[in-house]
C-alpha cells in the first residue's frame, strides 16, 4: 500500500490560534459567508473556536471568519447569460474559506443560449374606423383599433405604441342624476364604555345617520331619490368588561448553561401573571427572557471523516498466474478514518472493502468508439476561449460471466486492468480522437 500524501496529516493537526479577544457568533452561514447569532465579545479566539461550527469577527468592521480550517464554499449560482440571443457564456464561483490556501478553481464557464433566435419587431396596419358614443345622453367613449401584423415580429418581438385607441365624445343630451347615500355617520357613544365582572348595567341604544348626497337627485330632468332610512339605530347590550393590564412576576433561572462543550448562554424568564392582562389590558413591558454568557471550557467533539478510498490491489488468486483468463481473482482496498477530536464519532462503515474481478492487464482486445462527450467548460472567461469533446477506443470485454457463485451468494464480477485496445483509425488516431470549438461572445478581457 503507497504512503498517505502529507498534506492529509496536516490537515487534522490541532490548529494553533493567537490568543486575542474578538467578537464570537453561534453560526458560519458558508453559503452567505455571514456571522449569525451573536454571542458577546472581549472573548478569546481559541475559546470561542472550541466549536469549529462557530465564526468570529477581529473588530466590528472586519469580514466573518470560520472556526474551521480552510476549506472551499459550496459553487455560487451560474451568472446570466453574456447575451440574451444566440450563443454567449456565464460563470460561476466560489470562496476560499478560513486561512491558508485552497487548491482548485474559484471561477467556472460555460457555453450558455437563452433564446436560439433574436427578437424582430413588427409594425402596425392601418387604424379602424371610430366605434359608436358608448352612452345615449352626456358625454362618452368610442375607440379604434390596429393589428400588429405590417410586419408580423417575431421571436418575442412586439410592435411599439397601442394597439387601441380611446377619445371622447358628446350627445349634446343631459342625463338626470340619481341620488345615492352618502357614508354612514360615525355611531353616537353608549353610555358607558366598559363593566366591571359580573356587575349590572343599563343597555344603551346608540345612532347613526347618513345623506342623500352622493350624488343629490337631479331636478330637471328629474333623478331617482335614494331608496332606505337616512338614520340607523342599534342596542349596547353587552359591553365589554374594563381592561386590567399585566403586571411581571419574579424572574426564574434555568439550571444550567445551555450547552456542554464551548460558549453558550445561561438564561433567566419571567412571567407577565402578578396579574395577567385581561380584556384588552396592556402586556407587561419589556422581555420575559434574559441571558448572559457561560463558559465550559470543554472543547466540543469532531467527528472523523473517511479519506478517499485508495486504489484497488491487482487482481490476484492465490499463487495463479489469471492474467488475460477466465478464472475469477479478488481484489482490495482501503481508507482511513482521520479527525477525530474531543470525544468526536468514528467514522460510519467499513475501512476496508474487496470484489472478484477478471485480470485482463495488457491482454489485446478489440476496441469500438465511444459517442461524443459533453462539451467541456471553456478555456477563458473573457476574451478568445475554446472548448473540447472528444470520443475514446473502448474495450470489448470477453464474453465471461458477470456473475458467480461466493461464498454465500451471487457475486459480480469486474474487469479490471489496463487492456491493449484498438480501434479502427479515425483521422490517423486509434485512442482517442477531440474536437475544439470556440466559445462565442465572451466579454473582452480587463
Amino acid at each position: 500500500m503507497p504512503p498517505l500524501p502529507l498534506i492529509l496529516l496536516v490537515v487534522f493537526t490541532t490548529q494553533v490560534v493567537d490568543s486575542y479577544d474578538v467578537l464570537c457568533f453561534i453560526q458560519f452561514d458558508e453559503k452567505t459567508l455571514q456571522c449569525e447569532d451573536f454571542l458577546g465579545e472581549g472573548i478569546s479566539q481559541e475559546d470561542c473556536c472550541l466549536n469549529k461550527k462557530y465564526g468570529f469577527r477581529k473588530d466590528h468592521d472586519s469580514p466573518c471568519q470560520s472556526c474551521h480550517s480552510s476549506h472551499w464554499s459550496v459553487w455560487g449560482s451560474w451568472s446570466p447569460c453574456s447575451v440574451t440571443c444566440s450563443e454567449g457564456v456565464q460563470d460561476r464561483r466560489r470562496t476560499c474559506i478560513g486561512h491558508g490556501f485552497c487548491p482548485g478553481k474559484h471561477l467556472e464557464v460555460r457555453s450558455c443560449s437563452e433564446h436560439e433566435c433574436c427578437t424582430v419587431m413588427g409594425g402596425w396596419s392601418s387604424w379602424t374606423l371610430w366605434s359608436t358614443c358608448s352612452v345615449t345622453c352626456g358625454k362618452g367613449q368610442r375607440r379604434r383599433s390596429r393589428l400588429c401584423d405590417n410586419p408580423t415580429p417575431s421571436c418575442g418581438g412586439s410592435c411599439i405604441g397601442e394597439s387601441s385607441q380611446v377619445d371622447l365624445c358628446d350627445t349634446h343630451q343631459v342625463c338626470p342624476t340619481h341620488g345615492a347615500w352618502g357614508h354612514w355617520g360615525p355611531w353616537n357613544p353608549c353610555s358607558s364604555h366598559c363593566r366591571k365582572e359580573d356587575g349590572p348595567g343599563i343597555v344603551p341604544v346608540q345612532s347613526r345617520l347618513r345623506e342623500c348626497n352622493n350624488p343629490k337627485p337631479s331636478v330637471f330632468p328629474p333623478g331617482n331619490p335614494c331608496r332606505g332610512n337616512a338614520k340607523e339605530e342599534r342596542a349596547c347590550p353587552d359591553l365589554p368588561p374594563c381592561p386590567v393590564d399585566g403586571s411581571w412576576g419574579s424572574w426564574k433561572r434555568d439550571p444550567g448553561c445551555t450547552v456542554t462543550c464551548g460558549i453558550g448562554r445561561i438564561r433567566e424568564e419571567r412571567s407577565c401573571d402578578s396579574p395577567a392582562p385581561q380584556h384588552g389590558g396592556k402586556d407587561c413591558p419589556g422581555s420575559p427572557y434574559q441571558s448572559a454568557i457561560c463558559n465550559t471550557k470543554i472543547p466540543c467533539p469532531v467527528d472523523g471523516q473517511w479519506t478517499s478510498w485508495e486504489e484497488w490491489s491487482p487482481c490476484t488468486r492465490f499463487q495463479d498466474n489469471i492474467n488475460c483468463s477466465r478464472l475469477v481473482g479478488i481484489q482490495s482496498r482501503r481508507r482511513q478514518c482521520l479527525g477525530t477530536h474531543d470525544g468526536g464519532k468514528w467514522c460510519e462503515g467499513n475501512y476496508r472493502e474487496s470484489r472478484s474481478c477478471y485480470n485482463i492487464t495488457r491482454c489485446k482486445l478489440n476496441g469500438t468508439w465511444s459517442e461524443w462527450s459533453p462539451w467541456g467548460l471553456c478555456s477563458s472567461g473573457c476574451g478568445t476561449s475554446n472548448r473540447t469533446r472528444s470520443r475514446e477506443c473502448q474495450p470489448v470485454y470477453p464474453d465471461y460471466p458477470n456473475m458467480v457463485q461466493g461464498a454465500t451468494k451471487m457475486v459480480e464480477v469486474v474487469f479490471t486492468g489496463t487492456p491493449l485496445v484498438t480501434c479502427d483509425p479515425i483521422n490517423g488516431q486509434t485512442q482517442k480522437v477531440e474536437e475544439t470549438a470556440a466559445c462565442r461572445n465572451l466579454p473582452p478581457c480587463t
